[in-house]
């Protein structure tokens, strides 16, 4: 009989990372409290303060309102070409 894996969405990855960056407890005593492996706590740990510098990326900030921007455009004209 086979473990299902748990999957975990951003928001709960960041919660337990920021949890760790706290240092009010230890990395095997957060690992337990959310029922997560040390070593997975410590590969997010990782990635997050890799990525850290993209939140303050302007240039990315930019290419995603034009993806909106382009999005909203395309619905437009779909929503114009498909009335009579």
């Amino acid at each position: 009989m086979s473990k299902k894996r748990k999957t975990y969405s951003p928001a709960e990855k960041a919660k337990i990372v920021l949890e760790v960056l706290r240092e009010e407890s230890t990395l095997n005593e957060i690992a337990t409290n959310y029922g997560v492996s040390p070593q997975l706590i410590s590969r997010w740990k990782v990635e997050f303060i890799e990525h850290m510098p993209a939140v303050f990326d302007k240039k990315n900030t930019e290419v995603e309102q034009l993806k909106k921007e382009h999005s909203a455009e395309n619905e437009e004209l779909l929503n114009n070409a498909l009335l009579p």
